[in-house]
């Protein structure tokens, strides 16, 4: 049995990045459960990166993000992940004390919020909608061209990838024996990147209960009339109780923002959360639902406090954890990874972390 240095159990964007920060470094495996990468939570994304997205504890990640997003090193193709999308944060006037207070949380750390008319940027918004804000650096991201650079990263770099590889069974005896459907590996490091799979992973490995735990998050694409123009920004609720956000041909993608907790599983939209987020964009916006043209749910990983959750296990010897990561891995993945993949190799953290506090996402707050 060939016995690896890092053994990384999840090849969505969590384990993929981290694999492609370390494969230099270490020999390194990812154990896929799916018959391909990215099948769930990472393949089901709302693509877009907002500084503002996941709240001010997020936000310092998506922020030292962008730049690598922006312009990656050629080793990841050299081209653009983002494509300038912008985004409008809508509410009534009686809601004007929640924009206010959104501009607060963010103001410290230098995010630009701009007052707009709503109907400048969202043809058709109902005339209760008098207040927003507008964020111009939102943009859309090319998840699957991230996510692929990551795993191309990672295997010229000596990482092997194996999927339909379930993990059955963990032991420890001065390494780790990893069974899975499809055979054993060995391993002196077991890292968590399981995303929604993350709690009962920790649990095989013998480490106390964290709380992460998925929630499902519906979304849905909609044939509108009038078609959504090309031009429209990610429009959001206030209150986030739904956002939209234009696709090809006129449609739009919409999420009534739910999080509903769930087991991990293939998760799948219901028929109910499918018509309240068409009740919700009707209250926002005049424009006729002419189809439902496709439907699907992913689900959301999260720590109690709602911030991902890097490090190795103080009570597990050699079980790192990559996890909880929301509905933000995405768009933090440069720097999450570059983050976890110092605290991993315990070397210095890469340049576009290092101002980054490594306690602030360590696994030891929830051991406490």
């Amino acid at each position: 049995m060939t016995r690896y240095d890092v053994a990384i159990v999840g090849a969505g964007i969590a384990g993929a990045s981290l694999a492609a920060e370390i494969a230099q470094h270490a020999r390194v495996l990812i154990l896929e459960g799916e018959s391909q990468p990215g099948y769930h939570a990472t393949g089901r994304s709302a693509a877009f990166w907002s500084e503002t997205y996941g709240g001010p504890d997020i936000q310092p990640l998506v922020t030292a993000s962008g730049d690598f997003l922006h312009n990656p090193p050629a080793a990841m193709g050299g081209e653009s992940f983002l494509a300038p999308r912008g985004e409008l944060f809508i509410a009534t006037r009686a809601d004007r004390h929640v924009l206010d207070g959104f501009v607060a949380k963010f103001a410290e750390a230098g995010v630009v919020l701009d007052e707009v008319d709503p109907a400048t940027y969202c043809p058709g918004i109902r005339p209760e909608w008098t207040e927003a804000l507008y964020d111009v650096t939102c943009s859309d991201i090319d998840v699957a061209r991230l996510h692929g650079a990551y795993l191309a990263v990672a295997r010229q770099a000596g990482a092997e990838l194996v999927c339909n590889a379930a993990v059955t069974g963990l032991s420890r005896d001065g390494h780790w024996t990893i069974a899975t459907r499809a055979g054993a590996f060995a391993a002196d490091v077991l890292v968590n990147a399981a995303g929604a799979w993350a709690e009962a992973l920790g649990r095989m490995a013998e480490a106390r209960p964290t709380g992460i735990a998925p929630l499902r998050r519906t979304m849905v694409q909609l044939r509108v009339d009038p078609p959504a123009p090309g031009t429209l920004p990610l429009v959001r609720d206030a209150h986030e109780r739904f956002y939209f956000k234009p696709e090809s041909g006129g449609r739009i993608w919409l999420s009534p923002h739910d999080e509903i907790p769930t087991d991990p599983c293939d998760a799948a939209p219901e028929e109910i959360d499918v018509a309240i987020a068409i009740d919700k964009l009707a209250s926002a916006v005049d424009w006729r639902v002419e189809a439902v043209e496709r439907r699907w749910a992913g689900l959301r990983t999260f720590a109690p406090d709602r911030k991902p959750v890097y490090g190795f296990d103080p009570a597990v010897p050699s079980l790192f954890w990559c996890a909880g990561q929301g509905g933000f891995g995405i768009q933090t993945a440069p720097a999450a990874s570059k983050l976890a993949a110092a605290m991993l190799l315990d070397t210095p953290v890469d340049p576009i972390a290092a101002h980054l506090d490594p306690e602030r996402y360590s696994i030891r707050r929830l051991r406490s």
